[in-house]
């Protein structure tokens, strides 16, 4: 995983156009999103074909993807991030847990920018796979070049699901997820453009990436 130092975050509301700022403390993001590689070691399951193991992992739901955070804790002796109460319907963050979790929305942007200003952090042919190149199917990670962090596919390839709600008053439950996809249009691919779906739902396009709360930033 990589290391994203602290600092600051700009974000907006897509329907009340509300602007506001976040600051963040250090944080842990994983250099790829999850792999089917990860994802089956882990859960013991088959992924779809042999040459699928760097792929990233999709038809993961939300739902899904927040108790694999707390099965790869479990499994490498990580404390769990999130408690599930009333049979799941209610679920809550230990923020002094050292697991794994998804990544907040402002974490998310922070980290794909890397302290670029710009809607993305390089040319998008270079660093993504989308509509325009990625031939109608998804692609191994690691493929495109990283941002200046370190990071891979945070553009393209697939969508990632991060903790937020997207909009309560509107949506309800509904979760966001950020990033772009090999199926999407090339203006759907930045760092500041952002979807939304039920937590149940699940597509071809659609996965997630690691996160834990630094060392530092723990109680």
């Amino acid at each position: 995983m990589i290391r994203i130092p602290a600092g600051e975050v700009g974000l907006r509301d897509d329907r009340t156009r509300r602007e506001w700022s976040v600051r963040l403390s250090s944080f842990l993001l994983g250099s790829f999103p999850v792999t089917y590689e990860l994802y089956c070691a882990a859960t013991g399951k088959s992924p779809p074909s042999a040459d699928a193991a760097r792929q990233p992992v999709v038809h993961i739901s939300w739902n899904e993807a927040v108790c694999f955070c707390n099965l790869l804790s479990h499994k490498t002796g990580l404390q769990e991030y999130y408690e599930f109460r009333n049979d799941g319907e209610d679920i809550r963050c230990n923020l002094d847990a050292d697991g794994y979790r998804l990544p907040s929305e402002a974490e998310w942007q922070y980290a794909c920018k890397a302290g670029v200003a710009g809607y993305r952090y390089g040319d998008l042919e270079r660093i993504a796979w989308y509509q325009g190149n990625s031939s109608g199917h998804i692609h191994g990670v690691g493929e495109k070049e990283p941002n200046a962090w370190g990071l891979y596919d945070m553009l393209g390839n697939v969508w990632e699901w991060c903790w937020d709600v997207y909009d309560p008053e509107v949506y309800g439950p509904y979760r966001i997820f950020r990033g772009g996809s090999w199926a999407e249009e090339a203006r759907g691919c930045g760092a500041s453009c952002r979807r939304r779906s039920h937590p149940s739902f699940g597509i071809d396009d659609l996965g997630f990436r690691l996160a834990r709360s630094s060392p530092q930033s723990l109680g």
